[in-house]
């Protein structure tokens, strides 16, 4: 069975976690969740007492220190790092207020990278998620997109997932850090947020899951032929 990678780039919100997932499934790939990486990395600086904003070079150190892992048997994966599951705590507001701080870091991006091909050569079918596959991470890949929506149906839906999750959530302040997080992404020097040129463009504001989710199996069938099995 021949390899095949397929990005998902797009800015928070836009739905990427979601639909990559589902689009494995269907595919009958794996599933990468890069943006869980970068939380987890912030996650475990908060909860050991460094400050993103304050102090990079020790949340460098954090990013070049810690073993990170997925549990691959779970769907979807979840996220370990050094022995402790992380996964609960991802979404939680502190680590999606600092998040930004830390993948702006090109220490860190430096070592999620490598480790992000390391993962795609170990596990070589893959539907990867995030914000510079395409274009950085795998810029060979077969299959590419780019999920966009507009910044409050963004909000809007990021929303509704936290309180599906059972945690508060308030729409303006969501919207508020969504277009922070937009200005953030797409200005870093390092990966920044971009269309890859090869990249089917999406705008999924007026669809629903299974629409995007049936245009992009649509897509990608079209686009590697044999490599997909199912």
């Amino acid at each position: 069975m021949s390899d095949l990678i397929i990005t998902l780039d797009g800015p928070a919100g836009s739905g990427k976690s979601s639909v990559a997932r589902k689009l494995a499934q269907r595919l009958g790939l794996e599933f990468l969740d890069t943006g869980a990486m970068y939380r987890g990395i912030t996650a475990q600086c908060l909860d050991h007492g460094v400050n993103p904003t304050q102090e990079p070079e020790r949340v460098i150190e954090v990013a070049r220190s810690v073993r990170m892992r997925f549990a691959w048997g779970d769907d979807p994966p979840r996220l370990i790092i050094d022995g402790r599951d992380v996964t609960h705590r991802l979404r939680d507001p502190d680590v999606t207020v600092s998040v930004s701080d830390v993948a702006m870091l090109a220490g860190v991006r430096e070592v999620m990278v490598r480790l992000q091909q390391r993962i795609g050569a170990e596990h070589s079918r893959l539907v990867t998620e995030g914000r510079d596959q395409g274009s950085v991470v795998f810029p060979d890949a077969r299959v590419k997109f780019y999920l966009d929506a507009s910044a409050k149906v963004r909000a809007g839906r990021r929303a509704r997932q936290l309180r599906e999750a059972g945690r508060e959530a308030d729409e303006a302040v969501i919207l508020a850090q969504i277009i922070q997080r937009d200005q953030k992404d797409s200005t870093r020097k390092d990966g920044p947020l971009i269309c890859p040129p090869d990249a089917v463009r999406i705008d999924t504001s007026e669809m629903t899951l299974e629409e995007v989710l049936n245009l992009l199996e649509a897509k990608s069938r079209e686009k590697a032929g044999r490599a997909i099995q199912v």
